[in-house]
């Protein structure tokens, strides 16, 4: 210090202060005023202590302004609504699926929340309501929502859905059946929801199994660490076995079911059974076995619990 050079502290920004007696800005501080300072420094040329003082004078006054920036709040994120599902109903749109199937899954959907049963479902829930959103996919990068994240909790609300989902065109046509990518594209839009939702649940129908992307089993696996669960609807047109390939390696995560549908014609009274499930919420159901579904359908659904 005894050459006024002072090293590594933070106040060298500014050097030899002492040397003229005007104003000097350091960086750190407001413009300090220096010409009491030089008087000081003449009639205490040899004293290097204080030298040494006022730069410690003005490295402390410095201190409080960085003090202050470090001291801001962070600023939090956007409030989201609680709600006790979120859910995606996740749509495919492959290359297998013609105009009209893909029209029956949308009629079959917007019939479904139209249901009286679906409200009163909803109604009995803690917070007597649900938030929802569709997506539609084909391959590993191909998704696109379709309806937007929408709170429901009476009949205006599950009647605007409805009217949405009826309303939404069909964005995709082929390019695979990527259900891994659907998987995760789901993921995306529960993270980014405006609801939180005590459950989270993705909801996927297709008509056949994955052969794009990455392991399906390795998208379910993610998901259900992240605390999601995956329920399926597949359609048994193509693939008569569809549903045993869903129960090995789709669905996943507490509570997980599945419900199938024999072909796009009775798409719509699966999904009304799936919905008022997922609804509904596996604590509130002993099994699925003691649903009383007809005895007519080939494929019982079948249940797991991770």
């Amino acid at each position: 210090m005894g050459n006024g050079s002072f090293g590594s502290n933070p106040g060298n920004k500014v050097r030899s202060l002492l040397k003229g007696g005007r104003e000097v800005h350091t960086g750190f501080c407001p413009r300090w005023p220096m010409a009491k300072l030089f008087q000081l420094r003449s009639r205490h040329r040899g004293s290097v202590a204080l030298r040494a003082t006022l730069c410690a004078l003005l490295i402390v006054a410095a201190t409080p302004l960085r003090a202050q920036e470090q001291k801001q709040p962070q600023r939090l994120g956007p409030v989201r609504t609680e709600v006790a599902l979120a859910l995606v109903l996740a749509v495919d749109a492959s290359g297998s699926v013609s105009d009209d199937r893909f029209e029956l899954q949308k009629q079959g959907y917007a019939a479904a929340f139209r249901n009286r049963q679906v409200l009163n479902s909803i109604r009995s829930l803690i917070t007597q309501s649900i938030a929802v959103a569709m997506m539609q996919w084909t391959g590993p990068e191909l998704h696109v929502q379709t309806v937007d994240w929408t709170l429901v909790k009476d009949e205006v609300t599950v009647n605007g859905l409805a009217d949405a989902i009826e309303a939404s065109k069909r964005k995709l046509y082929g390019g695979g059946t990527s259900i891994s990518g659907a998987i995760d594209y789901s993921r995306v839009l529960l993270a980014a929801s405006p609801f939180l939702g005590f459950r989270r649940v993705i909801d996927i129908s297709g008509d056949g199994a994955n052969n794009r992307g990455r392991a399906v089993t390795l998208a379910r696996d993610e998901a259900v660490r992240d605390g999601i669960s995956i329920n399926g609807l597949p359609i048994l047109v193509l693939e008569p076995d569809l549903d045993r390939y869903y129960y090995d390696n789709v669905i996943g995560g507490l509570g997980a079911f599945m419900v199938p549908a024999r072909s796009f014609d009775t798409f719509a009274d699966a999904i009304l059974k799936k919905l008022i499930t997922e609804i509904a919420g596996w604590h509130r159901i002993r099994g699925l076995e003691t649903l009383q579904y007809p005895l007519s359908e080939p494929k019982l659904t079948l249940t797991r619990r991770w």
